[in-house]
């Protein structure tokens, strides 16, 4: 089980607590790699057993990080989960694992439920792309590579560690390491296997500046994580975000919850820009990219000349 941590918190316990109560046959081992939280998030890791390795905030770096902590790691099954994230039954990674008996299959990710309290666009967003159908996403040649086809989250994903040393995550991407990593693991004809049974709660309360970010950089991470060679990412981003924008507003207006339309309106607005500006991230300048981003020693280090 690896787990990367930043002050942790509160969700962190919860997260160690239900790893602790699941059944399953064999050992379950922990590994937490810490960017130097200041909660006390590496002492609760290591009381609850887990081995922890602290490396400093900077170096930071969702691809790197996590291959770092499957290099950790003893197991022939990774499991990787977010301090945030808790298993919703006690047989959350018997369901996880299972499919991996299956030499066909590559990775297995599970459902991700909003936490209580979660606002409806945090809550449709979930149930657009983890919904409560299960599914085997495969794709032959680069053409039908979609968001779709390449769907897979690294916050509840279970991967043969034979496979991993094959295709750890790519360590020069910003963002959707786990998308690029479904991307290439497809295309040398593997399967993604979603398990809706398999659920975790993990859910964000993202104001308007961390979303525009965050999408800041899943639009600088598009070409390389889930769009096929020649397409152009803005045009893609901009048909794809119009719809979802569509469905989202559609859905509070029959669901009863339309005082929050023009919330949602101005939520996707902003999302929508910072997509449309991380996907042409190559023509801002350095300290534009470092302003807009969620990861500015990325650009730091990465992408000074691109």
């Amino acid at each position: 089980m690896i787990i990367p941590v930043r002050n942790g918190g509160e969700g962190l316990r919860r997260c160690l607590a239900a790893i602790e109560a699941q059944r399953v046959e064999g050992d379950v081992e922990i590994v937490v790699v810490d960017s130097s939280s200041t909660d006390g998030s590496a002492e609760l890791a290591r009381s609850s057993g887990a081995l922890v390795h602290v490396i400093p905030v900077e170096e930071f770096n969702h691809g790197a990080t996590r291959n770092l902590g499957a290099e950790l790691a003893s197991g022939e099954t990774l499991v990787f989960t977010s301090q945030d994230a808790v298993a919703l039954d006690d047989d959350w990674l018997a369901k996880l694992i299972a499919p991996l008996s299956d030499d066909r299959v590559a990775g297995v990710y599970g459902r991700q439920l909003p936490h209580p309290g979660a606002t409806p666009p945090e809550r449709y967003f979930l149930d657009f792309l983890y919904g409560p159908g299960a599914r085997v996403q495969e794709a032959a040649n680069p053409t039908e590579l979609t968001m779709e086809t390449t769907l897979f989250s690294d916050v509840n994903a279970a991967i043969p560690r034979a496979v991993f040393e094959r295709f750890p995550f790519a360590d020069d991407i910003i963002m959707s390491e786990d998308q690029e990593w479904a991307r290439r693991v497809l295309l040398a004809g593997q399967r993604v296997v979603y398990v809706p049974g398999a659920a975790v709660r993990h859910s964000h309360a993202y104001t308007l500046r961390s979303a525009f970010r965050r999408f800041f950089d899943s639009g600088a991470s598009a070409e390389r994580a889930y769009l096929a060679g020649g397409r152009p990412a803005g045009r893609v981003l901009r048909q794809a975000a119009l719809r979802y924008a569509r469905g989202e507003l559609g859905w509070l207006w029959r669901t009863g919850q339309r005082r929050w339309i023009p919330y949602a309106a101005i939520y996707e607005l902003v999302k929508f820009i910072g997509l449309q500006l991380g996907a042409r991230h190559r023509r801002l300048p350095l300290g534009l990219k470092k302003r807009f981003s969620a990861l500015p020693s990325y650009w730091e280090s990465n992408q000074r000349g691109a």
